[in-house]
């Protein structure tokens, strides 16, 4: 399987030729879904659901399939069949994934801010994109997309979440309101310089491509 950054939150999987596209949003690189065969949207911000960006994907393919939580798929009302909703603890295949639905809310960025439904996917056993929480998954996670930049988390968070799932790698997401002395700032406590997270950190510039057990 391969994994492509697209900017921000969103990443393109391709295996066997189909493509699995997850969060793209207002601050991803709309060719995120050229040839994209499934769509997986965690929730309703703006940076990782583009209302616009899906119905054209959906005109364009008929065959397209979006899965999100109830919430987006209102916002993307009249595409019929195409939208279905899923939730914690469900399981389906997306153009020949293996999703499971993990979490159920968005992570708390203050009390007086009020939450909003948020769902993370486990693709094929192997990888999980958590959206905007720090959900932890059952079971053993290869890979982990982290959101390592956002207003309700701090690196001892982030450092704390990557040694629970005990992931192989965890790849930065959520990172497109970060600057480059940021990143680095946020690198040199995951990395080889921090207290020690059970993974190898690393950062994707946008377009790169990498292969994922």
């Amino acid at each position: 399987m391969e994994l492509t950054k697209f900017g921000h939150a969103c990443v393109r999987l391709e295996k066997d030729g189909r493509r699995l596209v997850i969060d793209p949003g207002g601050l991803s690189d709309p060719r995120a879904l050229e040839g994209a065969d499934a769509v997986l949207v965690t929730h309703e911000h703006f940076d990782h659901f583009s209302e616009e960006v899906l119905r054209r994907a959906a005109a364009a393919r008929p065959g397209l399939r979006i899965w999100t939580n109830p919430s987006v798929a209102k916002g993307l009302d009249g595409l019929g069949t195409q939208v279905a909703t899923t939730g914690d603890g469900d399981a389906f295949s997306a153009a020949g994934f293996d999703i499971r639905v993990h979490g159920a809310w968005h992570a708390l960025i203050h009390p007086d801010v009020p939450r909003i439904p948020n769902i993370g996917f486990q693709v094929d056993e192997a990888l999980f994109h958590p959206g905007d929480a720090l959900t932890v998954p059952d079971g053993p996670i290869g890979t982990l997309l982290l959101p390592v930049h956002a207003p309700w988390s701090t690196v001892g968070d982030l450092i704390d979440y990557v040694r629970e799932v005990a992931p192989h790698t965890a790849y930065a997401v959520h990172d497109g309101a970060l600057n480059d002395v940021g990143a680095a700032m946020v690198e040199g406590f995951l990395g080889e310089r921090g207290p020690g997270v059970p993974a190898r950190y690393q950062r994707l510039a946008p377009g790169a491509t990498t292969r994922i057990a």
